[in-house]
């Protein structure tokens, strides 16, 4: 348990400072940052929890699984649609500071984004987040409440951003996508509903009318 206390800790160490790397650095190249992390924390992930790759082998395409997935997401963008309104609305800067994430998307190509959302970025997230930070918090302190921690984890590691909006939004995933796997959804439909809600919500049907 001690060793993997540490090996815990270690990942989340070089997550948060590669969120800073990622967030705090020259806005250009923002994305080719995101990717690097999403690789790094994925290959991270897949070294320490051997098991997640052999579940991903396992896991057969039924259509079960990817209800699930897609299902989740839908889910998660009508949260977010009224999340949106409410942090119009409370927070006096929520509006500029959805409009700041939304600006991401003028960075790089449209075809490009999806690419690295759904191939890198999108499965990477959930791999180190849900597939290894979750299970061995779990592992430490039970299903649930380790879930709990593991969506508190996710949400810090966004308040290098300086953007309370996405911070909030961020811990809001993070705990859906926490709660789903405590509930035993497979590690594949939490992919799956990771990549389609990214997709829709950032480059299909942004929550902001006016992008």
């Amino acid at each position: 348990m001690r060793r993997s206390d540490g090996i815990l800790l270690a990942g989340l160490g070089a997550a948060y400072a590669a969120f800073a790397f990622t967030f705090r650095g020259p806005p250009d190249r923002f994305w080719q940052r995101m990717t690097k992390t999403g690789l790094a924390l994925g290959g991270l992930a897949l070294a320490a929890e051997p098991e997640l790759r052999s579940e991903l082998r396992r896991t057969p395409a039924r259509a079960t699984t990817v209800a699930i997935g897609l299902g989740s997401a839908a889910a998660l963008y009508a949260i977010f649609q009224a999340g949106d309104r409410l942090a119009r609305r409370l927070l006096p800067k929520g509006g500029e500071q959805i409009g700041e994430v939304y600006a991401l998307r003028r960075l790089r190509p449209r075809p490009e984004l999806a690419a690295r959302l759904a191939l890198v970025i999108g499965p990477a997230e959930e791999l180190f987040w849900r597939g290894f930070v979750r299970r061995r918090l779990s592992r430490r302190f039970g299903r649930w409440r380790g879930s709990a921690l593991a969506a508190a984890a996710y949400g810090g590691a966004h308040v290098v951003t300086g953007n309370l909006t996405l911070t909030g939004a961020a811990t809001t995933a993070g705990a859906f996508w926490s709660a789903l796997a405590a509930a035993d959804a497979p590690i594949a439909s939490l992919i799956i509903s990771h990549v389609a809600w990214d997709l829709w919500i950032f480059l299909i049907a942004p929550t902001a009318a006016t992008v």
